[in-house]
């Protein structure tokens, strides 16, 4: 579990886009070390506040705060700087199709650390005997299923030894097995490597076994914060309604009228 120091705090942030005010007054803390996890339906904000984080969107409003560093006042270069510190897992894994599998973990190393392709290919070796994918280096990523293509992926987001691994969505479109697998490496690897890990999903399965805390997003606020054993037993309505998934509550389904 997280000591007390804070790796990253976001304060009173807000995003529109055109009339779609998404985010409206985020405010999260997530110490060194820690595994938190952001929970909410779809079209809820959880990407949009992951893009936030790494500076990829600036805010209409609100600060995000790195290491004590508020990168929401930094300009482009010095925000390529502070992500080097972040590796990300996407959704659909999105690797390069037109790349052999060590070439996409290793492609930052290549690309703009400009190590020599035996070194990098070297890491990526290192990196894919991690996440129980030895020997898999020259296929090419149509001949992955997809669980191992998310694996890849993870891989590529350690290459490079961040101190932050960020997770959209790390077991939609693979079975439960492999979910399950994947909730596993996550653990395995945050502990292994120490690193401070950020997932958002609306897997209440991936999101009770991989997380030190749980926050709610709901109508652009973070509503609740807990423990997976505190969001289990909370009272309020609305994480109540979404946790154990529910029709009936106060959660409005788009498209569904009563």
């Amino acid at each position: 579990m997280a000591g007390s120091e804070r790796m990253i705090r976001i304060v009173d942030l807000h995003k529109s886009f055109g009339d779609n005010h998404v985010l409206r007054g985020v405010d999260l803390e997530v110490d060194r070390g820690e595994s938190m996890v952001v929970i909410g339906g779809s079209g809820s904000g959880k990407s949009v506040l992951i893009k936030h984080i790494i500076g990829l969107l600036r805010p209409d409003k609100g600060h995000v705060f790195i290491d004590g560093l508020d990168i929401t006042t930094l300009r482009e270069r010095e925000l390529y700087e502070v992500r080097k510190r972040f590796g990300m897992l996407f959704q659909g894994a999105a690797l390069f199709d037109s790349m052999t599998v060590w070439e996409n973990v290793a492609f930052a190393l290549l690309r703009h650390r400009r190590l020599p392709p035996e070194e990098a290919r070297r890491i990526a070796s290192e990196k894919l005997r991690l996440v129980g994918l030895a020997g898999v280096e020259d296929l090419m990523p149509s001949e992955l299923s997809g669980g191992m293509r998310k694996r890849v992926g993870l891989a590529r987001a350690i290459a490079h030894d961040p101190e932050v691994v960020l997770y959209d969505e790390p077991t939609t479109g693979v079975d439960p097995i492999m979910a399950d697998a994947i909730n596993d490496l996550i653990i395995e690897l945050r502990e292994r490597l120490q690193v401070t890990s950020i997932a958002i999903t609306h897997d209440m399965k991936s999101a009770y076994k991989i997380a030190d805390r749980i926050a709610m997003l709901y109508e652009g606020r973070i509503i609740e914060v807990g423990t997976p054993e505190q969001i289990r037993k909370t009272s309020n309505p609305v994480v109540r309604q979404f946790i154990t998934g529910s029709a009936v509550g106060p959660i409005k389904i788009e498209g569904v009228t009563r």
